[in-house]
């Protein structure tokens, strides 16, 4: 079925739709694309599906969304949101370039431990080429907080200057990131940030000056 006319299009568009959205709702459509999407494969599950377990009516997840791809990426920006907001506030006041990257560090692993289907829900629902999509990647709030931790770093000489602060970026993401969703396929059952103070090491080892 087409998108409707008047659905959201742009994540700019659907993020103020939401936003005109009553949060009971929005929390029960939340719940239902966790549960349904982190469980099923995507083209397994259909926006009916959806609407039925967050029990509102099709037209309303229409009206907001227009498609099932809209629907999670509207989502996962939400998702994302509270990390972002929960990445700066946490970084605040904290000067020493190495304890900002461990701060950075210990945020984003909590968040991604004690949500392991949101986790699922970017990995395997969205192709990587679509990430973009989602508009808290293109936030410049979580961005700024990432990047200036990275490029404080290199200023200051701890961090890898050969590469840029974005490819350093994407080596803490892609160490995260994989450690994160082969925990959650392997069904442990200890939380990781049980062992964040090896994990650091790791990351500090790969992201560190070193003798540069």
């Amino acid at each position: 079925m087409p998108t409707p006319p008047h659905a959201p299009v742009t994540p700019d568009e659907r993020r103020a739709a939401l936003s005109s959205m009553r949060a009971d709702t929005l929390h029960r459509i939340e719940k239902a694309v966790l549960a349904l999407f982190s469980h099923r494969d995507f083209h397994e599950v259909t926006l009916l599906d959806v609407a039925k377990e967050a029990h509102v009516s099709l037209q309303t997840i229409y009206k907001y969304f227009g498609s099932k791809e809209v629907l999670v990426y509207a989502m996962l920006d939400v998702m994302l949101g509270r990390l972002a907001e929960r990445m700066i506030d946490h970084l605040q006041g904290i000067d020493d370039a190495r304890e900002r990257l461990r701060k950075t560090f210990w945020v984003t692993l909590d968040y991604m431990d004690k949500h392991p289907a949101v986790m699922m829900l970017l990995f395997t629902a969205v192709p990587v080429s679509r990430h973009r999509n989602i508009r808290i990647y293109e936030s410049p709030e979580l961005m700024n907080a990432f990047i200036g931790v990275f490029r404080d770093g290199q200023a200051r000489g701890v961090l890898n200057r050969r590469v840029s602060a974005k490819v350093l970026l994407d080596v803490f993401m892609g160490i995260i990131g994989r450690v994160v969703l082969m925990h959650i396929v392997r069904g442990e059952k200890q939380p990781l940030i049980g062992q964040f103070d090896e994990l650091f090491q790791i990351l500090w080892r790969a992201l560190s000056a070193g003798d540069d």
